[in-house]
């Protein structure tokens, strides 16, 4: 039996859908996350030096384990074209047995 702590979701925002799609394709192939879901709008307010911005985003919603968090984040480091990419993780609370067990063997975090 898995534990649903083990494993989290993972909220990342991006300037576009296509660098969503892009970001959701290589975190997936590369394993660093089971399943990506791409949400191709979302309005975001936020501060940056000191200013209010408002900007239209892609929300990437990532199924990952919590030890691969840390490969994760470099990754989309390295690809995100903002200075600082937001990159928050939740805990997985609960789930069911059947997903949980997909999300081991697909992304085998030993």
């Amino acid at each position: 039996m898995q534990q649903a702590q083990e494993f989290c979701v993972a909220l990342i925002t991006t300037p576009s859908l296509d660098n969503a799609q892009q970001l959701a394709r290589i975190l997936v192939s590369e394993h660093l996350a089971a399943c990506c879901n791409v949400v191709p709008a979302v309005y975001s307010y936020f501060s940056w030096k000191d200013a209010l911005h408002e900007a239209q985003e892609a929300l990437i919603i990532v199924k990952t384990h919590r030890n691969l968090l840390a490969a994760l984040e470099q990754r989309v480091s390295e690809l995100h074209p903002y200075d600082v990419p937001e990159i928050i993780a939740l805990p997985l609370e609960a789930s069911a047995e059947p997903y949980l067990k997909w999300l081991h063997e697909v992304l085998k975090p030993e």
